[in-house]
């Protein structure tokens, strides 16, 4: 298996980021819940039944658009951060199911749940592939999957700024969407749909970017990031290189891949 070292994630510590982050995030986390509901418009989610898991619920945005469809379906929000867990507890209540753990190890039986959703999570597991097994493995035949993730060209704009100042890894790199279909067709899914939608996003200068990326919890977490804390200098090099739109600001791209997948 193909591992680049710049993708090594440090699962600790994208834990401990993302709890940190549960007073914060629902305050910037408007583009998430923007790619959240775009990737419910994917499916009828009228004809849901059965056991339905929101995986990487986070403060339980997707989970609480799920509830309404309590009625046919017994629904699960899992997340790695405990507190984002009991956040989206205090959202959801009873309706739901809680779980706090892993994706790559979910401690759920073989094909017990029926369709799983997943929005902007599953870019932080590296390999996805040891995820994507597991997803296939608790799904029921002919169960369904349903994500959301970055691709790789999100944040073009940041990389290149900082290629500019010094030769660390100082921006997450996510999965282009032929490497995602491959691991996707490798876990054994079949009648795979992904497509990339890009979004722009505006920020009055690069600061501002770069406080939303912290709130939201999406600190670099690449294993040969720099240990050392960014200088002034630093900075200021960094906000140099970075390219100003035509209002004087500068631009982010998200860059994300929708995907559907059935389980033969």
């Amino acid at each position: 298996m193909f591992v680049h070292l710049s993708m090594a994630l440090e699962k600790i510590k994208i834990k401990h980021s993302f709890a940190d982050a549960v007073d914060t995030y629902d305050s910037v986390a408007s583009l998430q819940r923007q790619i959240g509901y775009d990737l419910l418009a994917t499916h009828a989610l009228e004809q849901l039944h059965g056991v339905v898991l929101d995986l990487g619920c986070g403060t339980g945005f997707l989970t609480q658009q799920l509830v309404p469809y309590g009625d046919n379906i017994t629904l699960i929000a899992l997340d790695l951060a405990q507190t984002m867990l009991l956040r989206c507890r205090e959202k959801v209540g009873h309706q739901s199911h809680y779980l706090c753990a892993d994706a790559e190890h979910l401690p759920l039986q073989m094909q017990c749940v029926d369709t799983i959703f997943s929005n902007v999570a599953l870019q932080w597991c590296y390999p996805v592939d040891d995820a994507l097994t597991e997803l296939h493995r608790v799904l029921t035949d002919e169960g369904t999957v349903l994500f959301s993730t970055f691709g790789s060209d999100t944040l073009r704009e940041l990389k290149v700024a900082w290629a500019r100042v010094d030769d660390f890894v100082h921006v997450n790199d996510f999965y282009t969407l032929e490497r995602l279909h491959t691991a996707l067709e490798n876990a054994g899914f079949v009648d795979i749909t992904c497509k990339c939608t890009q979004y722009l996003r505006q920020y009055a200068n690069v600061l501002e970017l770069m406080h939303e990326l912290k709130r939201i919890g999406a600190h670099n977490v690449n294993q040969t990031r720099s240990k050392a804390l960014t200088s002034k200098k630093t900075l200021k090099t960094l906000i140099s290189a970075y390219p100003k739109n035509e209002v004087g600001g500068v631009d982010a791209t998200f860059d994300v891949i929708y995907v559907m997948a059935r389980k033969a």
